[in-house]
């Protein structure tokens, strides 16, 4: 949306229509106007197919002289405001026909019942080599406002929060309340690699009557930052101070992540890679279900002048850090020279270091993160890191902490929730225990091993011990699989779900 404004008079016509023809992506421009005195599907139809005839679309409420208005004008326009597919709104205190005379766009749409009447558009329409179209669109719609609350709002309080693990470890829920507050005073480093999650939402039609394939309408298109991206914008949300360190390509999608950063008022740094493109991961869903996903990367390490100017901000980044968290899905942007180099560096200077290494097919190795203090793979990477098939969970993890020489691991289960195997020195030996899925129910399960790794890490970085660390991060997983979208997890929200 990029305006709401009153047309009142003839020179602000002439500057809303400049604003207009300014925005305009393309040369065509799109009109609708009406009283929508409540939006229903037949106004979503309408929009729909209006947006899919040009470029732009502009929609015109129209103010509270009509008869047949009911609601106020600027409830009616906030409204058509909210309609994803709606570029510019505004009130109009003039008669349509001598808007559409002064903004001249190439179609102007009006509902089917309009069709046998008569219409004062036409003649104005067609003095200018314009169109006038009637149509209600395609009998199937899509409710933008259901989609985006299916997208972004988590079910707060709607989780099975086990007691029992709480009392077995010696803390409270009110406990992690403090913990939460104290990620303000942390300072964090990320590196790894950055991805774009692009959401279709569609309408499905069937199968194709020529051969046997699925055809879809697309009805919605939403970005989301992903990867070590997320890892970032997590933590930047929970209240700590972050720098972020990735590698971009050159283009369309490395844009879009910069200004979606910028926005979150992260601190974030992108070395360009001309030979990769932005990773970019497009998943079509239809009746809140996945149907395909269609992966646009490159997998190739980064070259050694890349590799050093990474390592050389990295760390200077690291002078007053507390934590340095890598996020890895062995994409390429954490070539193990850069890993040992950084692993040396934060060893000297007594700096924590975390690692959340991703694996969806035959690559990745989680235990080439030596000597961390917390490692978060599945179970699928955990066994592929230990070439294990066969052994029992608590015996995998136990190996694999002994390999990567780490203090904790961490092996998310799914819906089964979570395996902790610890090393308690005061004791000298392995803890194992275990937490169930907070929420049995997902919506998405996209970005809950990144809102759990981030969690995670900084509560160890406060000098919470790694249960009271591991209970809040299934708290912020359990919010992450509540929406769809990878979407960072704000203090609020996991000071909300913990309760008062």
């Amino acid at each position: 949306m990029l305006s709401r404004v009153a047309v009142v008079a003839d020179d602000e016509i002439e500057a809303v229509i400049g604003e207009i023809r300014a925005a305009c992506r393309g040369d065509r421009i799109v009109f609708v106007s009406g009283n929508f005195n409540i939006i229903h599907p037949g106004h979503l139809r309408l929009l729909n197919f209006a947006a899919e005839c040009g470029d732009m679309l502009v929609v015109g409420v129209n103010d509270d002289s009509p008869p047949n208005t009911i609601l106020p004008a600027e409830l009616r326009l906030e409204g058509i405001r909210s309609i994803g597919v709606v570029d510019y709104a505004l009130l109009l205190r003039v008669p349509p026909e001598d808007f559409i005379a002064r903004l001249k766009p190439a179609v102007v749409v009006k509902g089917k019942e309009h069709e046998a009447r008569h219409n004062v558009e036409r003649e104005v329409v067609q003095g200018y080599g314009g169109r006038l179209l009637f149509s209600s669109g395609d009998v199937r719609f899509s409710s933008l406002d259901l989609l985006r609350q299916e997208l972004q709002e988590p079910a707060v309080t709607s989780f099975n929060k086990p007691i029992d693990f709480v009392h077995r470890h010696g803390f409270e829920l009110r406990d992690l309340v403090s913990l939460v507050d104290s990620f303000s005073k942390l300072r964090v480093v990320v590196v790894g690699d950055l991805i774009v999650d692009e959401y279709i939402t569609c309408d499905p039609l069937g199968m194709s009557q020529e051969d046997a394939t699925i055809v879809v309408l697309p009805l919605n298109q939403d970005r989301f930052m992903g990867g070590a991206s997320c890892v970032a914008a997590h933590a930047n949300a929970m209240g700590a101070h972050v720098d972020f360190f990735c590698v971009t390509g050159s283009d369309e999608v490395a844009q879009f992540a910069r200004k979606k950063l910028q926005s979150q008022n992260l601190n974030f740094d992108f070395l360009e890679d001309p030979s990769r493109p932005t990773t970019l991961k497009q998943r079509f869903r239809a009746n809140n279900k996945t149907l395909l996903r269609v992966s646009h990367l490159r997998q190739h390490d980064i070259g050694a002048d890349l590799m050093t100017a990474l390592v050389a901000k990295i760390t200077a980044a690291l002078e007053n850090a507390n934590v340095l968290m890598f996020s890895d899905f062995n994409y390429g942007c954490l070539p193990q020279p850069l890993v040992d180099q950084l692993r040396k560096h934060c060893i000297e200077r007594g700096i924590m270091m975390t690692a959340d290494s991703q694996a969806s097919s035959q690559f990745g190795d989680v235990s080439r993160f030596k000597c961390t203090n917390v490692l978060t793979p599945t179970e699928y990477e955990a066994r592929l890191a230990m070439r294990d098939s066969q052994s029992g969970l608590a015996v995998l993890a136990e190996r694999l902490r002994q390999e990567a020489k780490a203090d904790h691991v961490v092996v998310t289960l799914a819906k089964e929730g979570v395996l902790i195997q610890s090393w308690d020195h005061s004791i000298g030996t392995s803890i194992t225990d275990r937490i169930p899925a907070f929420n049995t129910s997902p919506k998405d399960v996209t970005g809950a091993g990144d809102s759990l790794f981030t969690c995670v890490s900084l509560a160890l970085a406060a000098g919470a011990d790694i249960w009271r660390s591991a209970y809040l991060g299934s708290v912020a997983a359990a919010l992450q699989v509540s929406r769809v979208g990878n979407q960072p997890i704000t203090r609020d929200s996991l000071v909300a779900e913990l309760g008062p």
